[in-house]
Formats: C-alpha cells, structure tokens, sequence
C-alpha cells in the first residue's frame, strides 16, 4: 500500500502541525537523499512518529484504531505469539466468527500478516495504529506473562538446594559450579533477565536481606520492586550470574566486575555486572546496555533552538574539544553518539576509548579500557594519538593525566569529545583546573560544554492545567521565566501575546498511578559555549558561578530552564523537572 509523497506532503500541510517553511526543506531532501518526506519530518522532530501514522491511515484509508485504554481479551491476544508480536509490531484486538483484526505500526508488512493468516486460519483485517497503543497492548502480554513468571520463580526457587547459612565461605567452587548449573536457578536468571528487558530496565539490583532476595529494576530512572525471593536462592542466584560473567565464583569478600551478552528477541542486550560484599551476603547490580540502538538525532533527544545551533557550529571546527557532563545515567554517552553519528563521513578517521563500549557503530574504531593489564584511559589515549585520528572520543575524563592528553589531543588538530562528572557544564571549568589544566589551555580548546539531565516523559494520558497568578510568581523565584517565554515564542511554541497565566502545563490524569502517567525519558539540556567574555572570567580566575552568570546573559538556557520549555510542550511536568535538577 504506496502512499503518494504529494498526497501526504499536503495532507501534512492541511494539518497545520508543520510549518510551510519546514516541509519545503524535508521535500528538498527527501528529493535529494530519495527518502519520504514524513521520515525527514519525524527524525528532524517536527512531527511525532504517532502523528504521521494517523496521517497515512487517513490517506491510505485504513482505519485508526486506539489500544492505550483497551483491556485486550488475554485469549484473542495470545492467537499471535508475543514474540511475532513485539518483533512485527502486531497485535490481535478483535474476532469475529472468520475475522480477525489486527492493529500494526506499518499495514505494509505483508510478511507478518500472512504468518498471522496462516496461524489462526481468518480472515485479517490490519488496522494502523500509534506508538502508545502498541505498548499498551504488549504490556498486557507482559501483565500476563509475570503472573506465570511470578508462579514459574515460587516453584523453582522451592526446588533449589540452599547453602547452610555461615557456611558460605566453606562451599568449594566446584559445588558453587553445580549450584550455578542446577535447571531451576537457570531458569529463574534467565527469567529475571528477560523480564527487565521486556520492562525496558536500564539495571537489575539483587539485594540480600537478613530474611529474603529482594530483585528491583530500575526503570526510566526509578528503582521499582520487581519481586522478593526465599533467601535460600541467594547463593544459586549469585553464582550462576558469575559464571555468565566469567567471575570467581569462591570470591566473596572482594567487589568484582565483569560483563556478558544475551540475544533476547532478535535484540542483542550487554549486561555490565558488578558484585559487592554487604552484611547479609553478595549484592548484584546489573546495567543493560542494548547495543542496537542507534540512529538517534540531537532534535530526538531533546535539543532545540540556540543551543542546537551551538552544538552544530562546534561540528564544523576541525579541532578543539566538545564535553558532556551530569551525574551517571543522565545520558551523557548517548549524546556523544549521536554527535559521533553526526561526524562520521568517510573522510575522516575517528577512534574512541571507553569504558565499556555501549554502543557498536559501524566506521568507528572502538577500544574497551582493560585496567587489570594496564590498559586505561591514559595509555590508550597515548595510542590512539598515534593511530592519526580526526576524532577523538574519550569515554570519561577521571584523572589529571587523561585530561593533560585530552586538551593535547585537541590542540594538535584533532576533535576531542569526553564525558566530565559535573552538576552543570560552567562547573566543568573549575572541575579542569582542579584537574590541574592550566586556564589558558582550556579557553583556546573547549568548543562547547553540554550539561544534561534526563526527566521521565508523559504518555498520552496527560491533562492541561493553567497556574494560578501565586504559583507562576513562585515558579519565577528558581527559573527566570522572562527568557523562557522569549525562548518559547521565538520558536512558536505558544503566541506572541501569551502570557504564563494563560499558557498551559500538563500532569498525568487523576485517577491513574505515577508509573501509568510517564513512559520513557528525554534529556534536559544547558549549552555552554566558550564566548569572549567567559575566556576573559576564566583567565581572571572566576568561579563557576561568575561563569554561569555570564552564559545566562549571553542567552543560555539552563537545564531547569530548558525542563520549563519542555513541560510547556506537554513532555514533562513542572514536578518531574524540579525532582530531577534539585537531586
């Protein structure tokens, strides 16, 4: 089913959800680069993914269905497996005596309909659906699901051989090894393991209590109980996920690291393990890294208006160094990636250093830091020097040494892009000269620094509210809200003559729980760039506060400003933002 480009360009255009300006230029590439006007539109975040799929249901006239507050009978469901479902994007909603109708984000997979065909022996009938809806609808697979692995996990964690307790210490490793291998506790870590990446965890905590196996997932950036085990799977548990990642099994007393990778669904997934001896026994923490994410761009991960225009004039130095900086999991290596994306031409050579590699990126040679044989930041960045790099990316400047051959680096005629451990990117200033950078090095490289958060996103279960005259004054006491609505205006968010008492915010719906009302997370951002006069503060020895100062006047956003755009927007809410930049 070909949807004509003409019939959508001014179906788009009819819509009014895109400017005239900003179709002209998707059509001038998509005639250029031979792809679809509304692809451009989307990965230029002009248009939502969900936004264009109704527009093509509406042309195609394939009717829309909303699955998002649909309670799916759990046997119509399961007529298609939940593996074709979540790989094909297809999900059975409705029977009728010989019909079948089917909701999908593309009709056009003809493959996956004609398996489905073949399976249940109906009739078809695809429906299009958004996004949302298509969650929404796997999630009941998974609601299903976790009744039996919740079942599946009580039974075998009853079967499982237990360590006497205080003997742990005395168990050889050999037994340990045979505790590992034992079917139950396989069972039970590969299902933990598959249920956080059904749930789109980004860690796994197991934690040992005097009483019980407490398993928590980390979920858009907030830690939720998943399940509690007997305390006698403790040891098996521990075991077998130390010989996935190549631990010393009969090493209890010390913290180890290791790593291992699964293939779950078609999707390769990397766990980055760590170990820690406590009170009650070895704590487990797991980080899911999925490696077959790509292809992000700085508009879909949040960045807009001047500071985009910063990050992308920075692009076109040929030498000098770009930072990110936040705390851990805010995103920081996500937007090095994607700049990296943005590099990556065949004329030019780029080489990375990290700890671990999070991502794989085709063109780009990769090294994993290996401290243990002495491999680390400093030496392999010594190296990389000599491979004749264009572009240099350090996955995280830690010590004195690494950043002395970072600012180096970059005044030797190379592009250097690294990550800082800062709460705001004027703070990575005095974080370089505790590092002992002289001043004047780091005013004649440093390009642009990005301070990032990541907030959690509303789904579409979300209402406008307006703030009263008493909220918008206190809101105005921490965000300077005169230039946010400037901003705000300048970009057509809202009109020229609205003021804040009559622009709306959004909150979840009343009625549903905290978790139900956000899915996902986007990143909220401060854009630095290294101006005459913040050379000349720098120089002259100033704080990071005198450095912040200068960078608002010069029109930077900061994150808590940017977070207020953003919640005007309907991403996120006023509570989210200030949860997230007052940690």
């Amino acid at each position: 089913m070909h949807i004509e480009e003409t019939q959508l360009r001014d179906f788009i255009l009819d819509s009014g959800l895109v400017s005239r300006a900003d179709i002209s230029a998707a059509v001038k590439k998509a005639t250029a680069n031979g792809d679809s006007i509304g692809k451009i539109l989307v990965n230029e975040g002009k248009l939502s993914e969900d936004d264009l799929r109704r527009m093509q249901a509406y042309v195609l006239g394939i009717p829309f269905v909303d699955l998002k507050d649909e309670k799916l009978d759990f046997e119509i469901l399961s007529l298609i497996p939940e593996p074709i479902a979540r790989n094909h994007n297809i999900v059975a909603f409705k029977k009728d005596k010989d019909v079948l109708e089917v909701a999908m984000l593309d009709t056009a997979d003809l493959t996956a309909i004609d398996f489905v065909k073949k399976k249940v022996g109906l009739k078809i009938l695809p429906r299009l659906t958004d996004n949302s809806s298509m969650k929404a609808a796997l999630l009941q697979y998974q609601k299903s699901l976790k009744a039996d692995f919740g079942d599946l996990i009580v039974k075998d964690a009853a079967t499982l051989k237990s360590v006497p307790e205080g003997d742990e210490s005395e168990v050889s490793e050999k037994d340990l090894k045979k505790l590992a291998d034992d079917v139950p506790v396989v069972r039970i870590v590969d299902t933990l393991l598959k249920h956080a990446i059904l749930q789109n965890a980004s860690d796994i905590h197991i934690e040992p209590t005097e009483t019980e196996l407490i398993v928590r997932y980390r979920i858009d950036g907030m830690l939720h109980d998943a399940m509690v085990l007997p305390k006698n799977t403790a040891a098996s548990i521990t075991a077998r996920i130390k010989v996935l990642s190549n631990l010393k099994l009969d090493e209890k007393r010390l913290p180890q690291d290791g790593r291992f990778k699964i293939d779950a669904n078609g999707e390769k997934v990397s766990f980055r393990v760590s170990t820690l001896p406590t009170y009650y026994g070895e704590k487990t923490v797991m980080r899911l890294l999925r490696e077959n994410v790509s292809g992000f761009t700085l508009e879909f991960l949040g960045f807009h208006g001047d500071g985009l225009e910063r990050i992308h004039k920075a692009l076109q130095s040929t030498t000098g160094m770009i930072l990110t900086t936040g705390p851990t999991g805010s995103g920081k290596t996500t937007t090095l990636y994607t700049i990296l994306d943005l590099l990556n031409t065949p004329d030019v050579n780029i080489s990375t250093i990290e700890d671990p590699i999070e991502y794989q990126m085709k063109r780009i040679n990769q090294s994993q830091v290996r401290p243990e044989i002495g491999f680390t930041f400093t030496s392999g960045l010594r190296s990389l020097v000599r491979q004749d790099p264009d572009i240099i990316m350090v996955g995280e400047i830690r010590d004195n040494e690494t950043a002395s051959l970072a600012i180096n680096a970059s005044l030797t005629g190379h592009v250097v892009l690294s990550t800082l451990h800062t709460n705001s990117a004027a703070g990575a200033i005095p974080r370089l000269i505790d590092m002992k950078v002289e001043p004047f090095l780091i005013v004649s490289t440093i390009n642009v620094i990005i301070g990032q958060r990541l907030v959690r996103k509303l789904t579409d279960q979300k209402e406008k509210y307006l703030l009263t005259k008493a909220e918008v004054e206190t809101l105005g006491k921490s965000v300077n809200l005169d230039k946010v609505l400037k901003v705000l205006k300048d970009e057509k968010i809202v009109g020229k003559a609205d003021t804040w008492e009559k622009i709306p915010f959004y909150r979840p719906k009343k009625g549903i729980k905290d978790e139900e009302g956000y899915a996902g997370r986007l990143g909220i951002h401060e854009i630095f760039h290294m101006s005459s006069a913040i050379k000349e503060i720098i120089m002259k020895g100033g704080t990071s506060d005198d450095i912040a100062k200068q960078a608002d006047s010069e029109g930077m956003l900061t994150m808590l400003e940017d977070g207020i755009y953003k919640a005007v927007k309907g991403i996120s809410t006023i509570e989210e933002i200030l949860r997230v930049v007052s940690e």
